[in-house]
Parts: structure tokens; sequence; C-alpha cells
């Protein structure tokens, strides 16, 4: 069983590492060098669209559940007050635009329960499709469908998350063995199926390759977030939370670790055409969100950029949707889409 490096524990997550994580994401320079990949694509040109702009039709289903457009707010934080302020204006934008949003990973709220508030965010969002969130590494640890109810009740959510982070873990010296994973997420799936409780798997910036996809497809997942590389970096943010020069050392060796998501979002669709699929990591524009939806993902989440807007303001954080929405839009009629299905397929490699 590997060990942890020399000072550090693997055990209860510290929350104060959530406060550390939204500093450093708001005001260091987290960002991949490598890109997403998506500009090696263009969306086709269609210069007789037959459509009018106004009746582009953003409306999509998540979960068996209508949302107004194909982008979700992805899970970036929680389990503290200045958390839960930020998530609280997320869910706000949430509902007024009417799309889907995460809170972040629960596992401080399971082992005290007196965080369990810093997740409540369903007040100010009644009517979005919301989802809870847990660590594939803590199925592994003994975990299983009670501490997922329990993620999935806290936060009065329609679906869950397990993210899959163990390159994050490794750097940070937190959870270091994923063996049994599979059985483990096997199990929660079938186990929650019964309650009506879809479960996602989600990687969190470092990518799905083909071979993995199919194995959370075999799992029994209800739909996947292959989070690629292009964005944030975990691992550089790791290395710059750092509280020893070796762990930031070791961040730093893997800041450039992972698969960009373009190529992420092929992988998953080579493992199943119709698996419901997120696209996360890296996408900054309604360009992106649109090339993502044509090389065949069904929605796009952003973490960062909401993260940083939300910080500023609930105007800027509209703006910025609504910006986002109008480039979809035009993306979309100038593609000659009238609808997000249509979109799919529409984006050339360039030569």
């Amino acid at each position: 069983m590997a060990q942890p490096l020399p000072g550090t524990t693997a055990g209860t997550r510290d929350p104060r590492a959530k406060s550390q994580h939204i500093e450093v994401c708001l005001h260091e320079d987290v960002e991949y060098v490598k890109t997403t990949g998506l500009e090696e694509y263009d969306l086709v040109n269609q210069a007789l669209p037959e459509l009018s702009l106004e009746e582009i039709d953003l409306s999509a289903r998540l979960v068996g559940k209508p949302v107004g457009a194909p982008l979700m707010i992805a899970p970036m934080t929680g389990g503290t007050p200045e958390a839960h302020h930020i998530n609280l204006r997320l869910a706000r934008a949430a509902q007024r635009w009417h799309l889907p949003m995460s809170v972040g990973s629960q596992r401080v709220a399971v082992e005290d329960p007196a965080r369990a508030a810093f997740f409540a965010v369903r007040s100010e969002a009644p009517d979005i499709v919301l989802f809870a969130n847990l660590g594939a590494a803590q199925l592994v640890r003994g975990w299983g469908a009670s501490q997922a109810r329990l993620a999935v009740d806290m936060a009065r959510a329609n679906a869950l998350f397990i993210h899959l982070n163990p390159i994050q873990e490794a750097i940070q010296g937190g959870d270091q063995d994923f063996r049994g994973l599979a059985g483990k997420l096997s199990n929660l799936c079938r186990e929650l199926a019964e309650d009506a409780i879809p479960v996602f798997a989600r990687e969190i910036c470092f990518g799905l390759s083909s071979s993995a996809a199919r194995m959370l497809v075999d799992c029994g997942v209800a739909g996947i977030d292959c989070s690629g590389a292009g964005g944030t970096s975990w691992a550089k943010v790791e290395a710059l939370c750092a509280k020893s020069e070796r762990r930031r050392k070791l961040g730093l060796r893997f800041a450039e670790w992972g698969i960009p998501t373009s190529r992420s979002i092929l992988n998953v669709r080579a493992a199943s055409d119709a698996i419901p699929l997120i696209a996360s990591g890296g996408l900054r524009t309604g360009i992106d969100l649109a090339l993502s939806l044509a090389l065949g993902a069904d929605f796009g989440g952003m973490a960062r950029p909401f993260l940083l807007k939300a910080a500023e303001s609930e105007e800027a954080l509209d703006a910025f949707i609504a910006d986002t929405l109008q480039e979809l839009r035009v993306c979309m009629f100038g593609a000659g889409a009238a609808s997000v299905a249509a979109l799919r397929g529409r984006a050339e490699r360039r030569s």
C-alpha cells in the first residue's frame, strides 16, 4: 500500500484546504500550458442556414429534467463559510438561467455533520438540476450507498457525482489506494438506482482514456463528465497549496499531466455513443462550448470562469452567462443547427 510522504498522513480531510484552494484559483496562475485541443477544430460554416437567430433552441435535458441551456456550473468547492457564500451566489444564477449545477466535494460534511449547512443551496435554487459530490477514493475506503444518500439528501440533489482524482490525491498525499474501485462503483450505481438516484462519474481535469470510459460505462454510471486537461491544473493548484517543498515540486512535475478535453470527448464517444456526456476542462467561451457539443458532448461545464465572476459580483456572473449563451447561439446559427442535438457532428479538424 502506498505510504504518505514524510510529514503527511491520509485521513480526515482538513476543510481549511478548501479556502486555500479558492484563494489560489482566484489569484494565482493555475492554468495548464497545454491546451484543450478545441482550437484544432472549426465549426463548419453554413452560409445558407435557413434559420432565425432568435429561434435557436438552447433547451436541453439532464437526468430526465429540462434545463435552459447545455451549460453546467461545474463543481468547485464547499464546506466553509466562504465556499458557501460563493455557492449560494452560483445557485441564484443557476436558478435565474435554469442551468444545472454541482456542489463541491462533500467529504468534509460527511465526516463532520456540522459542516452540512455549508452545502445547502437548494433554498436559492428550488428548480435547478443539482448534483451532490463525493470522491471515488472514499468508496475504496469503505464508503457506500449510505454516505452517498447522505450527500444527496444534504444537498437535496437530483443526482450524484463520483469524482475521480488519483493524480491529485497522490500529489497532496491523500488517498492513494484505488484498488477495487470499479467493483465499488458498480455496486453504488446499482444500489442508488433503486432510489432513482443517477450516479455520474467525473474526472477533475486530467481527462479520460477510451479504456477508462469503457470501464465506467461497464460500471453502470448514468453519465460521465470527461473533464480534461487545458483549463485549471489541479496538480498545479496542489503545488501552490503545498506545505512542503517536496510536495510543491511533485505538483509542478505533474502540472501538465492529462488528456486534453477534446480528446477526452472523443474517447468517451468511442466507448459509448449514447451515454450522457458533460465536457469540462478549459471551456472559457460559448465557442468552446459549441465545439464541445459538436464533437459529441451533451453539455459543457465550466468551473473557474464562474468562480472568478461570482467573486466579482452577481451582475458580472449574469453578464458572463449571457455572453456565453449568446456566443453559443451565434455558433449554432452559423453552423445551421436549430437545436443542441443538431449541432453534433458539425465540427471538422483543421488540416
